[in-house]
């Protein structure tokens, strides 16, 4: 059975999935058991929502086009125990939907417009969080899981890595939509980080670092770090002042970090 018809609007960035195939390999990837606390961002008509109710029994989806809930219920009904929150999820209060720490599932097919600022908004409250699977433009899925020393590696590849593993599962190809995007599209996995792999540090403090080394990224460390480093500083942090921030791993940042935060007190 397909999704009820509705047409995608471009104020809201919806391409809804359509291909039977890929929408079995990305509830596949998601492996939705019955009893998992499971929160879609923007189901639209319920292509995903179906096959992941089917399995999980009951979920919450989060949808912001009011005029598609009532094709969302209606392709869902009986599959299972669906919650509708009619809301922008920038405003959602994911605490409130867990069950307790390590908890939530959060899928969804985001729009471009707000994946980045929606994964920072994920991201503090990433203690409630046990994984997130998200289908995304590939060019932003590519910066997630960037490593130094690429092009692609920047800020989303360190403030994302610094709370989770990210690992791209599979490209998507414009086909698989309605109506067929411009670029292609990918799955990723963010899996937050256990306390063995997790440093915790000043989180606000490594992002305005972050982003003042890569707001000058084809500069030195020396020029783009100036506000927080002096000459002496990169000699007892035993840092190069002559590399550009592409180089530097995220250990090297918390570790800036906690050197500038010390100083400070």
């Amino acid at each position: 059975m397909k999704p009820i018809h509705h047409q995608a609007r471009k104020r809201f960035g919806q391409n809804f999935l359509h291909d039977p195939q890929v929408i079995g390999r990305i509830v596949a990837s998601i492996n939705p058991k019955d009893g998992d606390n499971i929160v879609e961002i923007g189901p639209g008509p319920g292509a995903l929502t179906r096959p992941i109710l089917q399995k999980a029994k009951r979920m919450r989806a989060i949808e912001l086009d009011r005029d598609v809930i009532p094709k969302l219920k209606m392709f869902c009904f009986g599959d299972g125990e669906l919650d509708i929150i009619e809301s922008d999820a920038l405003k959602i209060d994911f605490a409130e939907l867990a069950d307790g720490p390590g908890s939530l599932r959060v899928i969804g097919n985001l729009p471009y417009n707000i994946s980045t600022p929606l994964m920072f908004r994920l991201f503090e409250q990433i203690a409630y969080i046990k994984d997130m699977h998200f289908m995304l433009q590939k060019e932003v899925v590519e910066r997630l899981v960037a490593v130094p020393g690429t092009k692609d590696y920047g800020r989303l590849s360190i403030m994302t890595q610094y709370y989770c593993q990210a690992n791209l599962l599979f490209i998507v190809k414009p086909g698989a939509f309605n109506p067929p995007p411009k670029v292609d599209s990918a799955i990723v996995r963010l899996e937050p980080k256990k306390d063995a792999k997790f440093i915790e540090t000043d989180v606000k403090l490594l992002n305005r670092i972050v982003t003042s080394a890569f707001n000058l990224r084809r500069k030195t460390i020396r020029n783009s770090l100036k506000e927080f480093l002096s000459e002496e500083d990169f000699e007892q942090l035993d840092l190069n002042s002559k590399e550009r921030a592409e180089n530097l791993d995220l250990p090297t940042f918390i570790r800036i970090t906690e050197w500038v935060k010390n100083r400070q007190q």
